[in-house]
């Protein structure tokens, strides 16, 4: 049965090869250039656009314009009645928008969503990294108080053999007075 300071040599063995693994994946990930606009697809960058066009307020106010000016062109008969109340035609044109932008939207989000993972990947890297940095440190602490302890072990040793060599002195003195 191995005894505790095998296992834990071992267990320090792999920490440190698995941080120079971290790092060396790290050093590799820094050299990569990060996925830019030019990178995509022209549906993922169709995707985007629509996305964010949709998801604005620009979008909103004039869509809520154009929904406006319909219904009161509409309602007032200013213009020839093209789609009498319960404004069928305007129904149809807004399950049509809403046919086309939800895939759009969702293929955008899907995108982000890799992306997001991607990056959660990375931090759970960099925590597990900085976990075994930390450790290492505490273990150099360690190392240094055990060192510390083991001077002033030895300085309390030879205090203790100078107390005792003075007080054989001190002793001899007194005695050959």
């Amino acid at each position: 049965m191995p005894n505790v300071e095998q296992v834990k040599r071992g267990l320090q063995e792999a920490e440190l090869r698995l941080l120079h693994h971290l790092r060396a994946v790290r050093r590799e990930h820094r050299k990569e250039k990060p996925a830019d606009r030019a990178q995509l697809t022209p549906g993922q960058k169709i995707a985007d656009t629509v996305a964010a066009t949709m998801g604005s307020w620009t979008f909103i106010i004039i869509q809520t314009t154009i929904l406006f000016f319909w219904i009161i062109l509409n309602i007032t008969a200013y213009v020839r009645n093209w789609d009498p109340y319960p404004f069928i035609l305007l129904n149809l044109a807004l399950s049509f928008q809403a046919a086309y932008a939800a895939p759009f939207i969702m293929m955008s989000q899907n995108r982000q969503q890799d992306i997001d993972r991607k990056e959660a990947e990375n931090d759970y890297k960099i925590n597990i990294k900085a976990e075994l940095e930390i450790e290492l440190l505490h273990e150099k602490i360690e190392l240094l108080h055990q060192k510390i302890d083991q001077m002033r072990e030895k300085e309390v040793v030879t205090l203790a053999e100078t107390v005792q060599e003075l007080a054989k002195s001190q002793d001899t003195a007194d005695k050959s007075e």
